[in-house]
């Protein structure tokens, strides 16, 4: 049978991800209380999609998703009480892309965002359900430099019916408006340079959220240093949050080695981030760090105990590659809080870890991350790991504070 030629050109792709989870303490650092989030589940998750290119100058992309969390006795509704929870089969991805991605082009519809490393915007791939956007992105590209500009609402998981986003959903009256620029140059031999502008508009009955986010990276690159490497973010943030004025900041520094020459590749680094906090509630002004649409899983620690905002974050990092198909790393963390007037924010920059203690010392505790990540065949990949968090002063200062633990075996085929 012969295809017609547009035809021809249809690509159908399949993911499923199954990940196995033992946690305790990780939520509350009480091992005296038994509580749902100390247990093991299964988190399986299923993409169906098809890609499809009939002309230069037209791509088509569709993809669903089934996601789902087993033998756990935590509640099946994403989000709640830490749970990933359930969401039947619904549209993940869903856009057009007129034009050339290496010059030119316009992106409609369900997508992903992705800038950077992901601090502030990202599709948190970790999650289960992971995240998109309803957007409209514009990319130009020329050798050395390129940049985009997007609008864009957040696509929010509906445990019972359709997912939607604030432009799709025509009850909600958050009306949620994220939007931006980034631009990225090479001009710099040595290095890649960003400078971005995000905004965020959101209604609410306690105020508007209306405020912008102005930044700049820099990522030096080990080939051309010898085999060091760097990554400078410097970010501030103006505005209102929920009717009140916003001045915040955060900030990334980084510094690493690459051993180019030798088989196993090993990498020692040394980071530093913090986000600003807020020490006076109620006075009429954030001072809290906004964190956006992030993927905090990988720069803060794997247990994600902790956001880029009100912390100071300390990592000695080492990586190898004892074969071709493997990649091993050692992460150890020390948090602290860059003010006990404010919360302890976890990766999700909105639930809590304890009630704000202004008297509290201020260390967190320190977190060691060990993972091994393994190319099985040409499909399948696996990810071994655990981590385990040493509690510190600020937990035994606001309630129990005992150590928690982390491991995980995940494995993820794609065709």
């Amino acid at each position: 049978m012969v295809l017609p030629p547009t035809l021809d050109k249809v690509q159908f792709t399949f993911h499923a991800r199954v990940r196995g989870e033992y946690r305790e303490n990780v939520f509350d650092f009480n091992k005296k209380n038994d509580a749902l989030t100390d247990d093991s589940w299964i988190l399986h998750r299923i993409r169906l999609g098809i890609e499809w290119q009939p002309t230069d100058w037209l791509h088509v992309t569709v993809q669903g998703q089934d996601v789902r969390e087993s033998f756990s006795d935590r509640p099946d509704v994403p989000l709640q009480q830490g749970a990933e929870g359930d969401d039947a089969f619904d549209l993940r991805l869903a856009s057009l892309e007129f034009g050339d991605p290496k010059h030119l082009s316009l992106k409609l519809g369900r997508q992903v965002l992705t800038y950077g490393d992901e601090r502030l915007v990202g599709p948190l791939e970790w999650l289960n359900f992971s995240r998109t956007f309803d957007a409209v992105k514009l990319h130009y590209q020329e050798k050395d430099w390129w940049i985009d500009g997007f609008a864009s609402s957040v696509v929010r998981l509906h445990e019972s019916k359709f997912n939607n986003s604030d432009w799709t959903d025509t009850q909600n009256s958050r009306r949620q408006i994220f939007s931006g620029l980034y631009f990225s140059t090479t001009a710099l031999d040595v290095q890649s340079t960003d400078l971005y502008a995000y905004h965020l508009h959101e209604e609410a009955l306690a105020g508007s959220t209306d405020f912008v986010t102005l930044g700049t990276r820099m990522k030096g690159d080990p080939l051309k240093l010898s085999g060091w490497d760097y990554i400078v973010e410097l970010v501030g943030q103006t505005g209102q949050v929920r009717g009140q004025d916003l001045k915040a900041y955060a900030y990334h520094l980084e510094g690493g080695y690459n051993w180019l020459s030798n088989p196993w590749k090993p990498r020692l680094a040394l980071e530093y981030s913090a986000g600003s906090g807020d020490g006076q509630a109620g006075d009429g002004q954030v001072g809290t760090f906004q964190n956006l649409f992030p993927t905090n899983h990988p720069p803060y620690g794997f247990m994600d105990t902790m956001a880029w905002q009100n912390m100071h974050n300390l990592v000695l990092r080492l990586a190898a590659q004892p074969h071709k198909k493997v990649k091993t790393t050692l992460d150890m963390h020390a948090f602290w809080l860059a003010d006990t007037g404010d919360a302890w924010y976890r990766t999700n920059g909105t639930t809590q870890v304890r009630n704000i203690t202004p008297g509290a010392n201020n260390y967190a505790g320190a977190e060691l991350d060990f993972t091994i990540n393994a190319k099985l065949t040409q499909h399948l990949d696996m990810l071994l790991g655990y981590s385990h968090f040493f509690a510190g002063s600020y937990l035994d200062d606001t309630g129990a504070g005992d150590d928690a633990d982390f491991a995980y075996l995940m494995l993820t085929l794609n065709y």
